[in-house]
């Protein structure tokens, strides 16, 4: 347990500092006895957690190569690891740009998808999840994490394996949207409405509908953020856990 608590802190260490340029783009890391006393931590943790780096597609090792710092395309975006790294380094126009553009790629077709063949099933925790959001509204709590099994579900709900797959790994970029867009007064509450409109059109049968009302959804969304951006206030991080929606007053 310990090994793995220390190889846990040395990744989430490491990854963060590659992520926010500490170690810069395209350059060598220290040697491994640095990085050791750097982190406090053992050769073997330090290898660990360069492997781990290597697969979410932060580092590249060769023998002649050393350790390298790969360039942002290389990354694994679907990481959740760097994701929340990102977040705590800065979230960019760029980063939340493309990260709007791919909900508009993706959300539409599985919920076109989702209108065809969605069972009892799903639209039962569709409905669940709905009901979770409008709660956190009426008294308070966790909206984004509600918000986030809804759009989730929309995809398991296309009955598409792959999509299915996407919304585990679209988790933290969705979690990223929802922070942002739901940190604006009244944000949350705006938003319910058009989430009711995509889950009215799924349970009718209608795949147009359902396209059109979650394109409404993203583009709020889009305009949200853009609000929140223009504000200069603080984004929120994925490091903390779900910001909790206050309750209404009395």
């Amino acid at each position: 347990m310990a090994n793995r608590n220390m190889h846990g802190h040395a990744l989430d260490r490491l990854g963060q500092d590659i992520v926010s340029g500490t170690y810069a783009r395209s350059t060598t890391l220290p040697p491994e006895p640095m990085l050791c006393e750097a982190l406090g931590v053992s050769r073997t943790v330090v290898r660990e957690a360069v492997k781990s780096l290597v697969a979410k597609g932060l580092l590249v090792t060769g023998p002649k190569l050393g350790t390298r710092v790969l360039t942002e395309e290389s990354w694994n975006w679907f990481d959740s690891d760097v994701v929340r790294w990102k977040s705590r380094s800065g979230l960019t126009r760029p980063f939340l740009r493309d990260l709007q553009e791919l909900r508009r790629v993706v959300e539409p077709a599985a919920v076109r998808l989702a209108a065809q063949r969605a069972s009892r099933a799903d639209v039962v925790e569709l409905e669940a999840a709905f009901a979770a959001m409008r709660l956190a509204i009426e008294r308070g709590g966790d909206y984004v994490s509600a918000d986030l099994r809804f759009h989730q579900g929309l995809l398991r709900a296309s009955h598409n394996a792959m999509l299915g797959q996407m919304g585990k790994a679209l988790g933290a970029l969705l979690r990223t949207s929802f922070e942002i867009s739901t940190s604006r007064p009244d944000g949350a509450l705006r938003s319910l409405p058009l989430h009711r409109a995509v889950l009215d059109a799924v349970i009718a049968r209608a795949p147009a509908d359902a396209e059109r009302a979650i394109l409404v959804l993203i583009d709020g969304a889009a305009k949200d953020i853009a609000a929140v951006l223009a504000s200069r206030r603080k984004l929120p991080s994925l490091a903390e856990p779900a910001r909790s929606l206050p309750a209404p007053p009395l």
